[in-house]
């Protein structure tokens, strides 16, 4: 159950992220760098949820099912 909530975290901050570069970018018309560090933000969330996903398949916390039947 902590899996599952520390993932659909991530989801949401990564969407908030999302959302928040689309508003400095419709906001700031290009004068600041607002855009570019939320979607930085973004990408590092999603690299950081990928490899945790990784580790958590890896070491047995998560198991997928229907993989390799």
């Amino acid at each position: 159950m902590l899996t599952t909530l520390a993932i659909v975290a991530f989801l949401i901050l990564i969407v908030y992220n999302l959302g928040a570069g689309l508003y400095f970018m419709m906001t700031d018309k290009g004068q600041t760098d607002r855009t570019l560090k939320a979607l930085t933000r973004r990408i590092g969330l999603s690299v950081l949820l990928i490899l945790l996903v990784i580790l958590g398949i890896w070491t047995g916390v998560i198991k997928p099912h229907g993989l390799g039947q």
